[in-house]
């Protein structure tokens, strides 16, 4: 963390606040966040060739982030209501690491970025493959949840860099 930042989400007082974005410039932003579930080789099996008897669960986990992304101010306290205006999730079975590769991307053009929308529907999608796959795989493991990349607004681009 740079020295002089500070955390917006509190007042001067130290209490939790939303912070007041009237001010800023619409600005067209964008953010992109993964998680990764891993699980037992013969789970991603079945999931990958659609023997799942709940159906298609990659279908299901899309969809689910999708409507965790537009859902986000209903579960993070402080997150501003956004009109976005694209939300893409996308699963890659990786059968080297036995695991789904979860990237959600946000976009919109408004006062404030979209990296909570971008970390919540990564990680709501891994969570739905964890319940639809649970029954055969209590095991399974959701980790790597992260923010990637970010573009516009007053801090401009970001990127993670690489460990």
């Amino acid at each position: 963390m740079q020295d002089k930042q500070k955390l917006t989400h509190l007042d001067e007082k130290g209490q939790a606040r939303m912070v007041d974005v009237s001010e800023k410039s619409h600005t067209e932003r964008e953010a992109r966040a993964m998680a990764v579930i891993t699980m037992l080789p013969e789970t991603l099996k079945m999931i990958v060739e659609g023997k799942h008897k709940k159906g298609d669960v990659m279908a299901t986990a899309r969809i689910a982030g999708i409507m965790a992304a537009k859902r986000t101010p209903d579960l993070i306290p402080m997150c501003h209501p956004l009109m976005l205006t694209s939300v893409k999730v996308d699963l890659v079975p990786n059968e080297e690491k036995s695991c789904v590769e979860i990237v959600a991307i946000c976009k919109l053009v408004g006062q404030t970025g979209v990296e909570m929308e971008a970390l919540t529907a990564a990680s709501t999608a891994a969570l739905t493959l964890y319940d639809m796959c649970k029954a055969v795989d209590k095991g399974m493991t959701i980790n790597q949840v992260q923010l990637l990349e970010k573009k516009g607004g007053k801090s401009g681009y970001w990127k993670k860099e690489a460990l």
